[in-house]
């Protein structure tokens, strides 16, 4: 009773940034298992394929990594309905429950050399549901971030959307370093070691489910359940189509540039660059790490001079620069040259990533947020993001690399006809419009 107006404001603003923190530690969960997966497929990969060669064990895995991905369009519909349609709490706190689920039953699944065939079944199975899971907790914790942060600040919260998501690929690095360095053999790592991370990763989803178990609902999403009907509905869904073909559109060369210098990455410093398993994650950590550092500076920047900016540099850059700095890093064997390439790269690819959440979140009115961003996003990815590995692959294995060089550039050209087409979603935001 006796409170100021500067203690409620210090309330207000310490309940939002705990919510966001909530939100956003889930994300990084979700991505860390996602990762895990990438990460360790150098080790397991032969513990669920026949194959003899490597590089076919290595296809394998990516294939079954693609298609835990054809499941998030599915999971994107289910909980994004979910969300627009009970509330992003409840929402978030199932996905994270799914993911889990998955992450375990990958560490408990037996090799093919003890289960035969039932063994890549179940692993397929286990990346399903986490595809599930992953496209329903990207979209509804966008709708929950950008809901709950200060519409001022709404594009810096945006850059740690995607910081954090790295980040979770950045803990799943530490694992392997740590693993790597102080406690098991290669031999060990690929007889049993790679299950410890899926482990860590279960363990680490039930802490975030209990922290969830008091979220907020955002007050923008509380006043659209009261004053609109439908809320989450199919229908108001695809009356949003336009948006939702925009999204694509915009995504396409963000989604193929994202996941080549995160869950590619890896592969290529190893497979093509030619450096040491130490090498590889302590390069692969290094310009991971500065990614994280940089998302949130370009998303306040685009507090500042909006979005459109930003993604016109991408575009531009991006698209001209992918052939010859994925070139020059091919033939660069020196570890920390091969970092400051990466990290360019990162500076470039920033400027798509670290405002596409915003970006999205804008085009849709809180009616039908978290669905329209989740499967929006959810389409492009599953055709542009999670093939990244296996196109690579199969064409390194071909012995036509680059071709794929000159792929990802196409892909981000083709998104620069949108960047140049679209009117500033800053200027033109719908984030307070309820229907």
């Amino acid at each position: 009773m006796g409170a100021t107006p500067a203690t409620v404001v210090e309330a207000g603003t310490h309940a939002r940034v705990k919510g966001i923190f909530v939100a956003s530690l889930g994300n990084l969960i979700e991505w860390y298992d996602v990762y895990a997966y990438s990460a360790f497929a150098l080790y397991f990969a032969g513990s669920f394929s026949p194959e003899k060669s490597q590089e076919r064990q290595q296809l394998f895995a990516a294939l079954v990594f693609a298609v835990g991905f054809v499941a998030r369009p599915l999971g994107a519909l289910l909980f994004g309905s979910l969300a627009d349609r009970f509330g992003r709490r409840t929402t978030l706190m199932l996905s994270i429950l799914l993911m889990c689920f998955g992450s375990l039953l990958i560490a408990v699944t037996p090799t093919v050399q003890t289960i035969g065939a039932a063994a890549p079944i179940i692993l397929t199975l286990a990346r399903i549901l986490q595809g599930m899971s992953q496209g329903g907790e990207y979209g509804t914790s966008i709708a929950y971030i950008v809901e709950t942060a200060e519409p001022g600040r709404r594009g810096f919260y945006s850059g740690i959307v995607n910081a954090v998501t790295i980040g979770g690929q950045l803990c799943a690095m530490l694992v392997l370093l740590v693993l790597q360095k102080l406690f098991l053999t290669t031999d060990q790592l690929k007889d049993w070691g790679w299950r410890i991370p899926f482990v860590i990763g279960a363990l680490l989803s039930v802490v975030t489910l209990y922290m969830r178990r008091d979220m907020a609902e955002p007050d923008l999403f509380t006043a659209a359940k009261r004053t609109t009907r439908g809320m989450g509905s199919l229908g108001r869904l695809v009356a949003e189509w336009r948006a939702v073909l925009l999204i694509v559109g915009l995504t396409v060369g963000g989604a193929s540039a994202f996941y080549t210098y995160t869950s590619y990455m890896q592969k290529f410093l190893k497979l093509s660059v030619g450096l040491t398993d130490d090498q590889t994650t302590a390069v692969a950590a290094g310009s991971l790490l500065f990614a994280i550092v940089i998302h949130p500076l370009y998303g306040a920047l685009s507090d500042r001079i909006g979005r459109k900016p930003l993604l016109l540099g991408f575009g531009i850059v991006g698209g001209l620069g992918t052939y010859p700095l994925l070139t020059t890093l091919k033939a660069t064997p020196e570890p920390f040259v091969a970092c400051l390439l990466v990290c360019l790269a990162w500076a470039v690819v920033t400027f798509y990533s670290a405002v596409s959440a915003i970006v999205q979140a804008e085009m849709f009115p809180t009616s039908v947020r978290a669905s329209g961003i989740a499967v929006a996003h959810a389409l492009t990815v599953v055709i542009f993001g999670s093939t990244t590995d296996y196109v690579a692959l199969s064409f390194k294995s071909s012995g036509r690399e680059d071709f794929y060089f000159i792929y990802a550039s196409a892909l981000i050209l083709i998104s620069l006809v949108f960047y140049i087409a679209l009117p500033d979603s800053k200027a033109t935001s719908r984030l307070d419009q309820p229907a």
